[in-house]
Formats: C-alpha cells, structure tokens, sequence
C-alpha cells in the first residue's frame, strides 16, 4: 500500500487511540478478567522457563490467543485498560524499591546514551523516510516513536503536527511489530553480549522503544535489571516535552509560510500534559521509600505485585494484536521501523561501550 498518499493537515482523533482507558469500569470487567487469566497462565509457565519469565510468557500467550481468535468488541475496554493503566501502575510499585538518589544518579549516567540514541534515530528517520518515500508526518511518528517512547509519544506528537488517522495507525502498528521483537531478541543479544544487569538495564532502557517491552526485556533479563532499565525509560519519556515544543514551533513556521494571509495561531502546548501521571507517582512512592515510609519486610510482596502487574498489562498487550492493520501498513513503514530498530540498538551498543 502507497504510504505517500496525501491527507488533509487536520488532526482526526483515533476513535480509539491506543492504549486508551476505558472510563467506565463495567464495560471494561470481562476484558481486564480475560487478561488476568493470560497473567495467571503466564505467571505459571514463567514458574517452568524462568529464563524466560511471565511476562514475556504473558504477551507471547496473548498474541497466541489474539492470532488464533481476535478478541471481540466486547473485551475491548478490559484489554485497553489492562495494557495501559495496569501497567502504569507497575510502575508506580516498582517506585516503592527505589531512593530518590538511585533514580537521579541512574536518570544522570544514562543521558549520553539516550541523548545518542535519540539523535541517531531521529536523523535517521528523516534521510531513510526520504529515501523510501514515506511522508513527512510518518516518517516524524515512526521517528520519535521509535526514538523516545512508542505509542505514547506518537499519542503525544500526533495533535502537535496535526497527523492524519492513519498515519497514526500505521507508526502503532510499526513500533509494535519491534516491540515484540526486541523482548524476544534483545535478552538472548546481552548475554550474548556478556553484559551485567546494570548494563543490560541501561541497554534496555535506550534501545527498547515502548514501556511495556522495556519492562518485559528487563524482567526477562534479571531481577536486579527492571528498576534500573525503568528509571532509564522514564528520563527517556521526559524528552518528549522538548521534542513536541520543537516540532509545535516547525508546525508554526510551516503555517506561516504556506498561508497568504496570517493564520491563526495553534492551541498552545501545555507542557504539564506532557507528563505522564505515572511518572510523578513513581517519583512520590521512590520519595516515600527514601524516607522509610515503606517498611523494607514489604518490598518482597511489592516486587512480585508489580511482576504480576507487569505481566497482566503484557498479556493485554498481546491480546491488542491486530494482523490486519499491520498487513494494512504495507512493507516500506515497516521496513523504516526495522532500519531505525537497527540504528538505535546499534548506537546504544556502541555508546555503551564507549562510556
């Protein structure tokens, strides 16, 4: 399918963008139980294969069950919800482990990396995209995306450029063919590799471009890897503020050159919405350790809370895989996807070794 067909500049919202919570807790029953069931399968086969873990067995179950018989219109709250706020809340818990100092210091030593990564990525989208021919609009989404934090950056930077609906489902459906395959490939490449929890951490953190696959990859790395690949993820998340500031002053830019007359200016930007909740909880529960509000004789009980977590919002993951949208795509947004994969992992690599 042509992915440079031309689309009116207006932004059309997803009728149901992705990872979105249901607001109703009723509808949303029969979906998050379906998803609870996968985690209680995956929790089990985790048990069996513990190099490989639940929650890579729960988003390899769901995307099983999703292949075999697509979950229907019915089940369709329950699983948004479980894959996004659940796992926002996994994060939140894994907060309870950590000081305020572990996560300045990690967020800190890994800003070289990141900030490599990212400009890899980003430059590379822009040449390659231009190479394949794949519009402006796609190539930025799939970009950041792949660059800063998947679904939710495409989320955040889709009104600011004011991208059509379907590019937007092309870059989701994109990033999540190399989310799955980072969680299957990514811990098999570090021990390969001979790094250390922390490295391995850091590496995931950088590399993976989604929090559900970050979590998933290090979980499946190491017990010492989650909380350090986590805070990773999060500072990374941060960029997405500058990053939206920069492309609302090119949106700008471009309307004033292409108008005849002086155009209205867009809606401002609220930087504070560009935050995620689950962030400034991670932060006060991190904040509520470091003061010994959290009893230690408690972080067993919360760890394995946010693993299960973790591999309930996975398996909900699997459950959202939708073949005919990627078919859709066609190969070359997929193709752009698998070439800025390859940069971002080889950067970090490469970054890694160097710091």
């Amino acid at each position: 399918m042509n992915t440079h067909v031309d689309t009116p500049r207006r932004a059309r919202p997803a009728e149901h963008p992705p990872g979105a919570a249901s607001s109703r807790p009723g509808p949303a029953l029969p979906g998050l139980a379906l998803a609870l069931l996968v985690a209680a399968a995956a929790t089990g086969l985790g048990g069996i294969l513990p190099l490989v873990g639940a929650p890579v067995c729960g988003i390899v179950l769901g995307t099983l069950l999703a292949v075999l018989r697509r979950p229907d219109a019915r089940l369709a709250p329950g699983i948004s919800f479980a894959s996004r706020g659940i796992l926002q809340a996994s994060i939140v818990v894994l907060g309870c482990q950590l000081s305020l100092a572990q996560v300045v210091h990690v967020g800190a030593a890994s800003l070289p990396v990141m900030l490599g990564t990212l400009g890899a990525c980003l430059l590379a989208a822009r040449w390659l995209g231009r190479a394949l021919r794949i519009s402006s609009d796609l190539r930025t989404l799939v970009g950041v995306g792949t660059g800063v934090c998947g679904a939710s950056a495409i989320a955040a930077v889709t009104p600011v450029i004011e991208a059509a609906g379907a590019d937007v489902a092309y870059a989701v459906s994109t990033i999540f063919v190399f989310n799955l395959a980072a969680v299957l490939t990514f811990p098999l490449l570090g021990h390969l590799l001979g790094m250390d929890q922390h490295a391995f951490g850091l590496f995931a953190g950088t590399a993976v471009n989604d929090m559900s696959s970050v979590v998933a990859t290090a979980t499946a790395y190491g017990p010492g890897t989650v909380s350090h690949a986590v805070v990773v993820k999060l500072t990374r998340t941060l960029l997405i503020v500058p990053i939206c500031l920069a492309l609302a002053a090119r949106t700008r830019r471009a309307r004033a050159a292409a108008a005849s007359s002086p155009a209205p200016d867009p809606p401002r930007l609220r930087v504070s919405g560009l935050v995620p909740w689950f962030i400034v909880g991670f932060l006060l529960t991190a904040a509520a350790n470091t003061a010994h509000l959290i009893p230690a004789p408690c972080h067993p009980a919360l760890s394995q809370a946010a693993v299960f977590l973790i591999t309930t919002a996975l398996s909900a993951v699997g459950l959202s895989t939708d073949l005919t949208s990627l078919r859709r795509a066609g190969p070359r947004p997929l193709l752009l996807g698998g070439c800025l994969w390859i940069v971002v992992t080889a950067t970090s690599i490469t970054l890694l070794q160097l710091t």
